[in-house]
């Protein structure tokens, strides 16, 4: 059975910092890239918004401007795991975070997937909520 599970998600004052972890089962890890994307509450008309991505071998990252700076995403496939450190967070960053996952292989190992809502992922977690107060 495929399974993203999304955790670290919590409360935190605004300037706090969070780690989101993403563990993985069910496929063969290290052939897939990994994208973060969040949605904040009442802008469900939104949609989900990426923020981060990361390349199946972890050599290459993608943020958005709204996070760069102040989140790095890693990953240890060795553990299966992807982790996004979230520093200086601001109320602005509250919401469900949700990783994905896309087969990526081959010769876009290195390269990180395209990060939008619109691009055809195939596996998807239940998501972490993050609230951080002002």
């Amino acid at each position: 059975e495929v399974q993203l599970v999304e955790s670290g998600g919590g409360l935190v004052q605004a300037g706090g910092s969070l780690t989101l972890s993403c563990a993985a089962s069910g496929f063969t890890f290290g052939d897939y890239a990994i994208a973060w994307f969040r949605q904040a509450p009442g802008k469900e008309r939104e949609g989900k918004l990426c923020i981060s991505s990361i390349s199946s071998s972890g050599d290459g990252t993608y943020y958005s401007d709204s996070v760069k700076g102040r989140f790095t995403l890693s990953r240890d496939n060795a553990e299966n795991t992807v982790f996004l450190r979230m520093n200086n967070l601001k109320p602005e960053d509250t919401a469900v975070y949700y990783c994905t996952a896309v087969y990526y292989s081959g010769g876009w190992y290195s390269r990180p997937p395209p990060c939008y809502a619109g691009f055809d992922y195939d596996y998807w977690g239940q998501g972490t909520r993050v609230t951080v107060s002002s």
